[in-house]
């Protein structure tokens, strides 16, 4: 599932291609592609101009002129938005599609799942945030991402620190792969008593957490297969960089012992028994 820097890379493209267009059709293809939560149809949007596109964490919207309408997005495991050329064959897994104008130039802004676990929500705006998401916390790269109050609710965690990392209400935009980098770098192991961390302990984490996601961003995010594509259809380049996620048995980088994978829940945790002992 796309994390933190997939969905904001996906978002600066959007913000490049698509501010300031106008909406000139939207059409749904799928009947999954529409939230249940959706407050009107993507015909509602027809006519609406797009001023901004905004994320917090693993969800981003588009901002139209009509406020305080917005389109909210999740990619969910496979969702992808491409820009199209005006009579480009649709996609077969082209869930709903926006034909947009920019002046003269038209184009379609495509959504495109393959799973269908992503969806797409006609929303309105509380307070800057679309109503239905204004329960997610804060992503470490807000402004107003608050360190200090967020290790305080770690430590107030009675769980495992790795569920503690992946709890959208208490930090969003960290999911399984870059919550198994972090861990690494910050050589913590995932099953560790999120109350049982110094303040210190956390705000390394919590440093960790920040720099592989920025150093994630700067490669286009990561992307193990055609799944996860930026607007332009490039795939990101930071799986070569990963430590410890899905390289199990591989050496380990930093001591050589054999990176080891665990079941978390219904997913995997990868880490260096090593490197990350359960103290």
């Amino acid at each position: 599932m796309p994390e933190l820097p997939e969905v904001e890379s996906v978002r600066l493209g959007l913000q490049a291609h698509v501010r300031g267009a106008k909406i000139v059709r939207a059409l749904q293809f799928h009947p999954r592609a529409l939230s249940s939560e959706s407050i009107a149809p993507l015909a509602s949007l027809d006519d609406c101009k797009i001023t901004n596109v905004q994320r917090r964490g693993k969800f981003l919207w588009l901002v139209m002129d009509k406020k305080p309408l917005v389109l909210v997005a999740h990619l969910g495991m496979s969702g992808q938005f491409r820009i199209e050329d005006v009579g480009q064959a649709r996609h077969p897994h082209c869930r709903a599609r926006f034909r947009i104008k920019q002046g003269r130039r038209e184009s379609f802004l495509s959504f495109h799942d393959q799973r269908t676990f992503g969806w797409l929500r006609v929303d309105e705006l509380s307070k800057g945030i679309p109503s239905s998401i204004s329960h997610i916390a804060l992503d470490p790269f807000d402004e107003k991402f608050d360190r200090k109050m967020v290790i305080k609710k770690l430590q107030a965690k009675r769980t495992e620190i790795k569920r503690a990392l992946l709890d959208q209400n208490l930090m969003s935009g960290v999911g399984n792969i870059y919550a198994d980098e972090a861990l690494w770098r910050a050589r913590i192991h995932p099953r560790k008593m999120a109350e049982k961390l110094s303040e210190k302990e956390l705000a390394t984490l919590l440093t960790a957490v920040s720099r592989v996601m920025k150093s994630a961003l700067k490669a286009g995010g990561t992307s193990f297969d055609d799944l996860y594509t930026n607007v332009n259809g490039e795939t990101g380049y930071f799986e070569n960089s990963l430590e410890v996620y899905g390289r199990e048995d591989d050496e380990c980088s930093r001591c050589g012992h054999l990176i080891k994978r665990i079941k978390f829940t219904n997913r995997s945790s990868h880490f260096c028994p090593h490197c990350q002992l359960r103290r």
